[in-house]
């Protein structure tokens, strides 16, 4: 059974250190510009929305790469970007149409969420709760869609 980021808006405070918490997972530093996950913020800081890779069934980005660098990891159901294969052409970044593959300049690649192999750090630090890993059937398009019309209204 695959697991899923589930991101609760209502409970975000933008303290950032799921930002935090991904740079320093994945690059060995605190910095949120290198981090896989962003917050967003509405209205000034009013609300705050972290959004990341949602590991779509359909995931445009590995059909789109052109040399196969994104695969399926089996065991947590994260598409995964080989560092080995990637050339950095950013189509995959083109296809995404959630906007949330990043290409990182240092190393010519790009970058997405991996789910940290299954144990998500960005979970793990979110002090509030408004990011959990929990069974894939948990999330999904209708709570986006509900999201989004609740926000639109605001």
């Amino acid at each position: 059974m695959h697991k899923s980021l589930l991101i609760d808006p209502d409970k975000c405070t933008g303290c950032l250190q799921c930002e935090l918490a991904c740079s320093y997972h994945h690059e060995g530093a605190f910095n949120p510009a290198k981090s896989r996950i962003k917050v967003f913020e509405f209205e000034h800081g009013a609300t705050s929305i972290p959004y990341t890779c949602t590991q779509c069934d359909e995931a445009w980005c590995m059909h789109a790469c052109p040399v196969e660098a994104i695969t399926l990891n089996p065991q947590t159901g994260a598409k995964e970007v080989s560092d080995q294969l990637c050339v950095g052409c950013k189509v995959c970044t083109i296809a995404c149409p959630f906007g949330t593959i990043n290409y990182n300049e240092t190393t010519g690649k790009v970058v997405k969420c991996d789910l940290c192999g299954g144990d998500p750090d960005c979970s793990k630090a979110c002090p509030t709760g408004a990011i959990a890993y929990v069974d894939a059937s948990w999330t999904g398009l209708d709570r986006m869609r509900a999201w989004a019309q609740k926000t639109q209204n605001l």
